[in-house]
């Protein structure tokens, strides 16, 4: 049977129920405590009568008190604090006064006491009240108009770092569709019509694929592999025996979060300068495993490396920035901003290249499947690999010696926040 979840309303949701709650509150306090003090020392109960009268005068002049305030609150410092003083000094000796009065009307003959006199003893107990009330007043709303302030600023950040995600996504489908199209075109005009025909119907599934997912939402390795797929296939259409892959997933690591479309632009971007240039082409392997509560994701090709064309382009320093685009605008620097946004430093982005040749790509997020807690399946539970391997290529070699790059250097592969 589903148990449902309640959960409690904030106090404040309605300012207006809220308002009478500790009125009622506040002034059936204060009445109770001086009938209490009554009581303790002895005193009559028909006194009972003026508590109650003075009571119901405070809670009145409190309600005018709220519509007065509720104006003076949004004006300038100067008009709200001046504006108060002077409404709660005639608030304070009307209701002095009219205690003062009752009390007159109350003891009759039997106390020598002018009207002045009576006044001047209970000035305090109005005072205290009232002012009190008015420091409440003034602490919650400028509590609840910060609270708001805080709420409204978590809203725009959010809606901030969704609009970054979004445009960051964005920039990638125009620039894998601009070459896509420009290889469709070639092809026609090569008469080849069944390539051209066949290299569009795979388009249109990737396409179909990539846009029906939000551009900040999060799918997870599994369904980022079967994208991937997609792409591929049409790059095979290209580059055919040059393009060669390799993919070795740890069964814990398909069912992994992370932000859509990650993945391809690391092999795009493989593909440009590792597999293009080449005459032999090149390989491209992905390993992806959990490690502790930390999804670690490596692309490695087999290209030239640091010493090829400008891979290492994509992350130059200009003005002061390290991983400012300075060609497409796509690529290394795309994805190491989007997990920026999506982690802040909760991630780990290196590249790596040997001297001898080969590039890599390291990433470490935190392992999320939103179906159990992290890590609660290890590699060393999950030691089949995903029918994903081709069987034809070989494991990825190390990269772990050569040139590192790193860009977040205060963090180490593995280490758990």
């Amino acid at each position: 049977m589903a148990v449902m979840r309640i959960e409690p309303a904030p106090f404040f949701a309605s300012k207006n129920r809220a308002f009478w709650n500790l009125q009622l509150a506040g002034w059936g306090g204060s009445f109770l405590l001086r009938v209490l003090n009554t009581v303790a020392n002895g005193l009559p109960y028909n006194q009972l009568i003026l508590i109650l009268i003075t009571t119901i005068t405070g809670f009145s002049i409190s309600l005018i008190l709220s519509v007065i305030y509720r104006q003076l609150i949004q004006r300038s410092p100067v008009v709200t604090w001046g504006g108060t003083v002077i409404v709660l000094f005639l608030a304070v000796t009307v209701h002095a006064g009219i205690e003062a009065w009752v009390q007159g009307l109350y003891y009759g003959g039997t106390r020598e006491t002018s009207f002045v006199q009576r006044f001047v003893g209970i000035t305090y107990i109005p005072l205290t009240l009232l002012g009190g009330w008015s420091a409440l007043y003034y602490a919650i709303n400028f509590f609840l108009t910060v609270e708001r302030q805080a709420d409204r600023l978590e809203r725009l950040e959010a809606q901030a770092t969704a609009a970054q995600l979004a445009m960051l996504r964005y920039q990638l489908n125009p620039h894998f569709l601009f070459n896509t199209l420009n290889s469709i075109s070639t092809l026609v005009l090569l008469k080849q019509t069944g390539p051209a025909n066949a290299m569009l119907t795979r388009l249109s599934g990737f396409l179909r694929h990539t846009l029906i997912t939000e551009p900040g939402s999060q799918v997870t390795l599994e369904q980022e592999i079967e994208t991937l797929q997609l792409y591929l296939d049409i790059e095979r259409m290209r580059f055919e025996e040059r393009l060669r892959t390799h993919f070795e997933i740890d069964d814990a690591a398909l069912k992994a979060r992370l932000p859509s479309m990650l993945l391809q632009p690391l092999v795009e971007n493989a593909i440009k300068y590792a597999v293009s240039p080449q005459e032999e082409g090149a390989r491209i392997s992905l390993t992806a495993r959990v490690v502790g509560q930390r999804l670690r994701i490596s692309v490695e090709d087999t290209g030239p490396g640091i010493d090829g064309p400008v891979q290492l382009s994509m992350l130059e320093e200009r003005d002061g920035v390290i991983g400012r685009p300075v060609s497409t605008g796509v690529g290394l620097a795309n994805i190491r901003n989007r997990l920026m946004q999506g982690y802040g430093d909760d991630h780990l982005f290196e590249t790596r290249s040997q001297p001898g040749g080969g590039f890599t790509v390291l990433i470490e997020i935190p392992y999320e499947t939103g179906e159990e807690p992290a890590g609660a399946t290890t590699p060393e539970q999950s030691q089949s690999k995903s029918p994903l391997t081709e069987p034809d290529a070989s494991p990825p070699s190390d990269a772990s010696t050569g040139n590192v790059i790193n860009l977040n250097p205060q963090r180490a592969i593995g280490n758990i926040p």
